[in-house]
């Protein structure tokens, strides 16, 4: 990616604060169930989806599935300890050996390179076990997918719209 979004994404890593008025914010979006998923996410993580999720509601979208994915869609990557290190990493590995994320074993979860290429499938396994709907469910799986079609269906909306904001935070 850009280096200057990876930059200014480690910045804001770095100085993440989530206070209990954005867990409140979150949870008024979020079943109950899943709450636990969101508090489980590292700071950081707490503070890109809350960012997501403002700049969706600012641009006017209401649809309470996108909201909860937008808070949701990387909880996946909370299977391993991942750090900046290894988003670095593997955003290196995907352009010059994405053969070798691969071939990574899906079982190994609990390790970085594995929860960061499989956080979508991860993250939406776990958001279904928490009691989202089967939209929310897919706009989480489905949040890396590009979109190629000419029409789209309304799932295939809030999609592009969670990835658009998502690639901007």
């Amino acid at each position: 990616m850009r280096p200057i979004y990876r930059i200014r994404q480690l910045f804001a890593a770095l100085a993440a604060r989530v206070t209990e008025a954005d867990r409140a914010e979150a949870d008024a979006h979020l079943p109950p169930e899943a709450r636990a998923l969101f508090r489980h996410m590292p700071h950081e993580g707490q503070a890109h989806a809350l960012r997501v999720l403002r700049d969706l509601k600012c641009a006017g979208y209401t649809h309470p599935a996108l909201l909860a994915a937008a808070l949701l869609h990387d909880a996946g990557k909370s299977a391993a300890r991942v750090t900046p290190v290894h988003r670095s990493l593997y955003v290196l590995l995907q352009r010059v050996a994405p053969s070798y994320l691969k071939r990574l074993p899906a079982a190994d979860t609990h390790r970085p390179l594995v929860a960061l290429r499989d956080h979508p499938r991860l993250g939406a396994e776990w958001a279904r076990r928490a009691g989202c709907d089967d939209l929310t469910v897919a706009l989480i799986a489905r949040h890396q997918e590009r979109i190629d079609r000419m029409t789209l269906s309304e799932e295939d909306r809030l999609l592009k719209a969670l990835q658009e904001v998502d690639d901007r935070n």
